[in-house]
Parts: structure tokens; sequence; C-alpha cells
């Protein structure tokens, strides 16, 4: 590999930017496409299927066979409230490969007891989300049912622009806490970025189930397409 594209590799990285390595195996010739050229190259659609999928591959494409050598950042859950569900989805996530964090700032809750080894913030979102450095590689799960939490992590979520935000509660609570983002600067396109009620309808009743729907879901916005995506909605 050029000493050039490796500087400019590990600058990709460092930065939590997805990358693509692509390698003709018979002249050994390298290029670097960074995600957001993916529309604009010849290869856009195959490099957009393995980012989605995290996997290197071996593709053809005009006469020549390629190695595509998939960079794209751990994929990290911040999960707001810590409740039950979080004390089944924390280990669950963590268990799929994503950088799990619980913040809330009920130390009753937020307790080392209740999350083993997982890493907890107990303080409020306003101080507890900057310093964790949400990001596009990040999904983020609100459940505490508590507007004074929830509210103001969601808007951190919009900023910081999550591949996945989910809150707890009912289609009812869900347009009363549309009402308050609103209130609060939110655009109808950040509110409509909420999965809520969360989870993939799979009929969960208990918090481990429900957890599962979560991952089921995050899963789907990670992994899909756009219309295979709606089709699991």
């Amino acid at each position: 590999m050029k000493l050039e594209i490796l500087h400019e590799l590990n600058a990709e990285r460092a930065a939590r930017r997805p990358v693509i390595l692509v390698t003709d195996t018979e002249s050994g010739e390298q290029r670097l496409v960074k995600a957001r050229d993916f529309a604009r190259d010849p290869l856009g659609a195959e490099l957009e299927k393995q980012l989605r999928m995290g996997k290197s591959a071996n593709v053809e494409a005009g006469g020549k066979k390629l190695f595509l050598n998939v960079y794209a950042p751990t994929a990290k859950l911040v999960i707001v409230g810590a409740v039950h569900i979080s004390q089944a989805l924390a280990p669950l996530a963590r268990s799929l490969g994503y950088d799990v964090t619980v913040v809330d700032p009920r130390t009753a809750f937020a307790s080392p007891e209740r999350f083993p080894d997982i890493p907890l913030v107990a303080e409020w979102p306003e101080i507890a989300l900057p310093p964790l450095n949400v990001d596009p590689y990040t999904a983020f799960v609100a459940v505490t049912h508590d507007p004074k939490i929830d509210d103001p992590a969601l808007l951190h979520a919009f900023e910081r622009r999550c591949f996945y935000i989910g809150a707890l509660g009912s289609r009812k609570t869900h347009a009363k806490r549309g009402d308050r983002l609103r209130a609060q600067g939110a655009t109808e396109s950040d509110i409509a970025r909420i999965h809520a009620p969360i989870g993939l309808a799979i009929g969960a009743v208990s918090p481990s189930e429900i957890a599962v729907a979560i991952m089921a879901e995050i899963t789907a916005v990670l992994r899909l397409p756009p219309k295979q995506k709606e089709e699991a909605a």
C-alpha cells in the first residue's frame, strides 16, 4: 500500500468515517473510496452493499477482479435510561459487537450492580452526551419515559445524525413528545427519524423481548437497503 493511501486511510478511520480500499488483484493497483464519494463511483452500488454488510469481498467489474476491503467504524449504542429494558439490551448489543454506554442521572438506576461490565454515565444528557462523541455510526435509544431526560438526549441525537434513533412510548406518548421537541427547535424531518413505538412489531412483551425487537430494528436500519427497511418496518 502506498504511503499516501495509508495516511489517508488512517485519517479517515481516526475520524470514524467509513472507507473502502479497492485493490485490483491482478495488477495490485489500489485506490481508496470514501463513503461520501460512493454515489459518484463506478462501483457505487457494490461499495454501498459491502459497507452495509460490513464485510470485505471479492468482486468482478469491468473485466477486472477486485478486492473490496471495508473499513467501517465500530458501531456504538447509547442507551439513555438505565431501566429493565436496558439491562437486557446492553449485553445483547455488546454480543453483537457494539460499543455500549448507558446514560442516566438517576444513580439508583445507573449502578454497576445492575449493569456489570457496561460503561455508565450517571449525569444529565447535557453533561453526559458531548464527551461520548455520538456520530452517524451511533444507534441512540431513549427509554426513561421522563421528558427531562429523553427530550434533550433526542435533540442531541438529531444534531449528531445518528443512524438510528428510537424512543419508548405509545403513539399517543410519541405525539406529545413530538410537540415538545418541535417547541425546542426540532424539525419535522427530525421527528420523522424517531422510531416510535420502538423496535420491530414482533409482539414483544417482556423487557428481554423488547430488547430483541429493538436490536432487530437497529440491525435492519444498519444492514438493509432503503426499500427492504420499509418492508421490515
